[in-house]
C-alpha cells in the first residue's frame, strides 16, 4: 500500500488553517519545522487523507489541503487501516511513527467554525518523527517494518577522539538485515552516569525498539555498562548474553570474562555487546535472528516464544 503526499502545510496559531509550502523539513522527535503543533510531545504531525476532504467537498465545499489543520495531506493510502505504532517512510528519509487516530475537538478549528463540521477529528492521524527530512508534494508515503535501534558506544578514548570507531558501522550494516534502521548513536567516556543517561532518554523518550551498547563490558575498573545497563532495565533477559558469550567460547576462552547484560526497559530491549568489531560479529551475529521475535514480543505484538521452537 503505497500512496503520495498532495501536499504540506504549517500555521503559526493553533485552531487556524494551515498553509501549503513547496517544501518542508521534519525534524526528529520534534515535528515540521515552522509549525506550531511541533514539539516533544506525540502529535507531532498531523496526516489527512485528500479521500476524506473529498468527502466535504462532496457538500458543495470549497476546499484546500491545510484548512483542516493537517499537516500532510496524502492520497491513495488509508490512514485510518494504520495501526497505533505504524511506521511510514516519507519521501527520501523521513520516518513517522503513527500515535494516534483522531483526536477529541475542544476548540473547535476556523472550517468547524465556517461549516458545523470537520472530517479531521474523525479521520485523520497523528505521529511522531523517528527520522527527520525533506517532504514536499509528491513524494512516496510508505508503511514500513521497521526496527528502531540505537547505537552507543562506551569509549574514554573513543569520546576523546583517540580511537577510531570501528563498531558502529558494523552494527549498523547488520541489523539492516532484519529491517533495522539507525535513529540515535553516540559514542560516550566510560562512566556509568552519563551511559545511564543516554539510555533512558533513548528508551523513554525516543522508544528504540532496540538499544545496541557497544564496550566496557569486561573485568577492568573503567568497565562500567553492564552496570549503567541493569540500573535502568526493569527485566534481565539473560539467554541473550549467554548465548553470545558460548558463540564467542567457540573462537577464545576469554568470552566467559565478559559481564554483557540484557533486558528490558517498557518496550525497549537493551543488549550490551563486546566492544572489539570481532567481538561484535559474533555476538550480534549469535542472537540476530531471534531479535525481530524477541522484539515483537516486548512489544506485546509477538506470540508465545514456545510455539517458535
Amino acid at each position: 500500500m503505497k500512496g503520495r503526499v498532495v501536499a504540506v502545510s504549517i500555521s503559526d496559531k493553533q485552531g487556524d488553517k494551515k498553509t501549503p509550502i513547496d517544501q518542508g523539513q521534519l525534524l526528529d522527535n520534534y515535528g515540521l519545522q515552522g509549525d506550531v503543533h511541533a514539539g516533544p510531545w506525540h502529535r507531532q504531525v498531523s496526516l489527512l487523507a485528500e479521500e476524506s476532504i473529498d468527502k466535504m467537498r462532496s457538500k458543495g465545499l470549497e476546499l484546500s489541503p491545510g484548512d483542516f489543520a493537517e499537516n500532510i495531506t496524502t492520497s491513495g493510502i488509508d490512514l485510518l487501516a494504520l495501526p497505533i505504532g505504524s511506521r511510514l517512510r516519507i519521501g527520501p528519509t523521513a520516518i513517522l511513527e503513527v500515535t494516534q487516530h483522531g483526536k477529541e475537538c475542544h476548540h473547535h478549528c476556523a472550517i468547524y467554525r465556517q461549516v458545523g463540521d470537520c472530517v479531521m477529528p474523525r479521520e485523520g492521524i497523528f505521529a511522531r518523527v523517528l527520522k527527520g527530512g525533506p517532504v514536499e508534494a509528491g513524494d512516496e508515503v510508505e508503511p514500513i517494518k521497521l526496527i528502531t535501534v540505537g547505537i552507543l558506544i562506551a569509549s574514554d578514548k573513543g569520546a576523546r577522539g583517540e580511537r577510531e570507531d570501528k563498531c558502529s558501522e558494523l552494527i549498523a550494516a547488520m541489523v539492516k538485515e532484519i529491517s533495522g534502521e539507525v535513529i540515535q548513536q553516540a559514542i560516550l567516556p566510560d562512566e556509568e552516569g552519563a551511559l545511564k543517561e543516554r539510555l533512558l532518554e533513548w528508551a523513554d523518550n525516543w522508544k528504540l525498539d532496540l538499544i545496541l551498547t557497544s564496550g566496557g563490558t569486561g573485568l577492568g575498573p573503567r568497565d562500567v555498562t553492564p552496570e549503567a545497563t541493569r540500573a535502568v532495565i526493569e527485566r534481565e533477559a539473560p539467554g541473550i548474553p549467554e548465548a553470545m558469550r558460548l558463540a564467542g567460547l567457540k573462537n577464545t576462552p576469554r568470552a566467559m570474562l565478559s559481564r554483557a547484560a540484557a533486558g528490558i526497559r517498557g518496550r525497549t530491549l537493551i543488549i550490551n555487546l563486546p566492544g572489539s568489531p570481532r567481538g561484535v560479529e559474533e555476538s550480534l551475529g549469535a542472537i540476530l535472528e531471534a531479535l525481530p521475535h524477541a522484539i515483537e514480543t516486548v512489544k506485546g505484538e509477538g506470540g508465545d516464544c514456545a510455539s517458535h521452537r
